[in-house]
C-alpha cells in the first residue's frame, strides 16, 4: 500500500488534524463505512458528504469489523486496499481504519464532527440517533446512490456462479446416465 497523507494512524492524530481546521474555520464532516467493493454509489455518497463542509473525514471498518457485522465471507477487499482506494478518491480529505476493539462511538467522540453523514440504516435506532446527535453538530441522512449495493452485487455474482455450477453439474449427470445407457 501506498502511503498517503490522507491515511490517518490514530485517533489522536486525527484530533490534532481536526484541531487545526477547526482552527482555520474549516467545517467538519465524518461519514463511515465497510467501503467494500467501491462502486459509482460510494463515489457519490461520499461526493454528497463532502459538500456538506469543508474537510471530509472517512472511517473505515477494520476486516474484524465487517467479518462481525456482515459475516464471514466479507469483507472482499482487505482493509489496506480498501483504505488505499479512498484515499484516491478527490471528495475525501482523509481517511482511518475503525478498529473492532475501539468503544461504541469511539471515532464520532475523537472527531467531533460538524457533520455526521450516514445512510438510513446505520443509525435507524431512536436510542442511537439520540446517542449521535449528542455528539456531533448536525445528523445528514443520505439515500443509496446506486441501484444496487455491495452486499447486493455480491449476491448476483454468487447467483450466477450457482447458476453455471447447476448447469455443468447437470451436463456432467447426463453425460454419465448416457455412458451407462451404452
Amino acid at each position: 500500500m501506498s502511503i498517503s497523507p490522507k491515511l490517518i494512524s490514530s485517533l489522536e492524530n486525527l484530533a490534532l488534524e481536526v484541531k487545526n481546521h477547526r482552527q482555520q474555520g474549516k467545517k467538519i464532516v465524518l461519514t463511515q463505512g465497510s467501503w467494500d467493493m467501491v462502486h459509482v454509489g460510494h463515489a457519490r455518497y461520499l461526493a454528497e458528504a463532502k459538500a456538506q463542509g469543508d474537510i471530509l473525514i472517512v472511517g473505515v471498518d477494520s476486516d474484524d469489523k465487517v467479518k462481525q457485522r456482515k459475516g464471514p465471507g466479507r469483507p472482499i477487499v482487505p482493509e489496506c486496499e480498501r483504505l488505499e482506494m479512498l484515499t484516491h478518491l478527490s471528495a475525501v480529505d482523509y481517511v482511518i481504519l475503525k478498529d473492532l476493539a475501539w468503544p461504541k462511538f469511539a471515532l464520532i467522540q475523537a472527531v467531533k464532527p460538524d457533520v455526521l453523514v450516514a445512510t438510513k440504516e446505520t443509525y435507524g435506532e431512536e436510542s442511537k440517533l439520540a446517542a449521535v446527535k449528542k455528539i456531533c453538530g448536525e445528523l445528514v441522512v443520505l439515500k443509496p446512490m446506486a441501484t444496487t449495493s455491495t452486499s447486493a452485487k455480491i449476491r448476483l455474482v454468487q447467483f450466477g456462479a450457482a447458476k453455471q455450477i447447476e448447469i455443468k453439474l447437470l451436463k456432467a449427470i447426463e453425460d454419465v446416465l448416457a455412458e451407462y445407457k451404452k
